[in-house]
């Protein structure tokens, strides 16, 4: 696979660092080398590298109380569920996911998600089932959009300059949906990935998608008590120390620091917190989400380029919802075939996609609907019980107007939330590969990293590792050592085993 580094060059890499760089100390920086703005799984996984490499004079500074990211476990109703990342995406394919590596390291509860019977469990507005055979109908009339636009991609110009969007090619092939079923096949094939809708999403670069054209088509739904972030968490207890319970306690993580300036020079770099707090180092690493990036909560000075301002607005950051329901019972069907259901809607996108853990957590009697883009910024907005009332009048169009009146909800506010402002990049129409590379492209001292600078896994958490693993030695300990004439060999030779080099 292209975007993974082969494990000759990458170990070349790293051992010509360890002997090259000057950084060894693991003692409380009172001027590190390098400092990482967030510890989500990219900022974790950048420190780790550098770590790994010799690297070690770092100071991290995270916004929130915990690491972690957009990975994040929360109680509810008698059980941790996920409010952010869920899933292992691509599974059982030619390449390994390393997610799926990490996962089944730390022996993660997880369970192979089964939509094989979705056509059998859509449900009507007014109540009662669809015939199977009518959802089959829309359902292939889909795959052969999708068919239609892998035929179409491979032709297109590699700059991606002639690039369409999902709802064109769907007009090309004359198959807009309009109808209810014909909507809801449409918002669980495109929505329920890509967190927008087709007329937004490029189709050059999602179909195919290289998650599962790389990794396998198979997804598998953590739902371990642990929580997904503990993966995070294993990897920073490779280099940050850690007491005999696992807690973190280097000094070299500081946690509740909201970073709100960066200055930078060609000397170095001067990040400003909002309790007062000042930093300097020789180089920052910003590893926010592409949604905190897109508002004023971090100020640039110099401000950044235009090009880079312009790279990171025209990258759209979606917002996808996940709402935990508790019962007292179950009131759904249960058995093989019936984990996922949907609820075809006259209003596209309107608490479509179900999922209820009979295998996850048994006996919880809880159920999870998926919402995204518009309904999501709708439901952020207002109180949970109006999210609740409408969730249960739902339920009662498929179930009957007898069914239990839910405990307990679950509404997550990524959008609302200033230290994330979405869940996940999304690539829409209109972003060419060299534009792309720009939001990848670092200015001065300052670089960058997240799923949102992965150009073929953005949006997965697979992404935001590779990130951090791949880009960061290209963009990063490149410039560091950019008068070394032995790694300028080692960087073009890396370089030309991958596919992420900026330009």
């Amino acid at each position: 696979m292209g975007r993974v580094v082969p494990l000759l060059v990458l170990s070349l890499v790293l051992f010509s660092l360890v002997l090259l760089s000057p950084i060894t100390s693991t003692a409380t920086p009172t001027h590190p080398s390098v400092i990482i703005v967030g510890a989500g799984m990219s900022g974790i996984m950048a420190a780790k590298t550098l770590s790994d490499a010799g690297i070690t004079n770092i100071q991290i500074l995270e916004a929130t109380d915990r690491i972690g990211g957009r990975m994040h476990k929360v109680p509810f109703a008698g059980i941790n569920v996920e409010l952010g990342a869920n899933w292992v995406e691509g599974v059982n394919g030619n390449e390994v996911n390393p997610i799926w590596t990490l996962a089944n390291d730390l022996n993660l509860r997880n369970f192979r998600s089964d939509y094989t019977n979705i056509s059998a469990n859509f449900y009507k507005h007014g109540g009662g089932l669809y015939d199977s055979s009518a959802v089959e109908e829309e359902i292939e009339k889909t795959e052969k959009v999708e068919a239609a636009g892998e035929e179409i991609v491979p032709e297109l110009a590699e700059n991606g300059r002639d690039d369409i969007s999902i709802l064109t090619l769907q007009r090309l092939l004359d198959h807009v949906p309009t109808d209810p079923v014909g909507m809801a096949v449409d918002y669980y094939t495109f929505d329920y990935e890509f967190a927008e809708p087709p007329r937004v999403t490029s189709m050059r670069n999602t179909i195919p998608l290289p998650t599962f054209s790389n990794f396998g088509e198979d997804v598998y739904f953590v739902a371990d008590q642990r929580g997904y972030g503990s993966i995070v968490e294993h990897l920073a207890g490779h280099f940050l120390k850690t007491d005999e319970s696992g807690n973190i306690i280097d000094s070299r993580i500081s946690f509740n620091k909201v970073v709100r300036e960066i200055n930078y020079t060609d000397n170095g770099v001067t990040v400003f917190t909002e309790d007062g707090e000042t930093y300097e180092a020789d180089y920052v690493m910003v590893s926010v989400s592409l949604g905190v990036l897109q508002t004023h909560l971090i100020r640039f000075n110099p401000v950044l380029p235009n090009w880079k301002i312009l790279a990171l607005y025209q990258f759209d950051m979606a917002v996808y919802t996940k709402i935990f329901i508790k019962f007292n019972e179950t009131f759904w069907p249960t058995g093989n075939g019936t984990e996922f259901f949907l609820y075809a809607s006259e209003r596209r996108g309107y608490y479509p996609i179900w999922q209820q853990f009979e295998k996850q957590y048994p006996g919880a009697n809880v159920l999870l609907v998926t919402v995204s883009d518009e309904e999501s910024r709708r439901i952020e907005q207002q109180s949970d019980e109006e999210t609740k009332a409408e969730v249960m009048d739902v339920l009662r169009e498929m179930f009957g107007k007898d069914i239990s009146e839910a405990t307990d909800i679950l509404v997550p506010r990524w959008w609302s939330d200033r230290f994330f402002k979405g869940t996940f990049s999304n690539w829409p129409i209109g972003v060419s590969k060299n534009e792309y590379n720009e939001i990848r492209k670092p200015v001065g001292r300052i670089h960058f990293t997240g799923e949102h600078t992965s150009e073929h896994y953005n949006g997965y958490v697979h992404g935001a590792y590779l990130a951090a693993r791949v880009l960061f030695f290209i963009s990063f300990v490149y410039t560091i050592e950019s008068d070394n004439i032995v790694l300028k060999e080692i960087f073009r030779l890396l370089c030309n085993h991958t596919c992420v080099c900026s330009s």
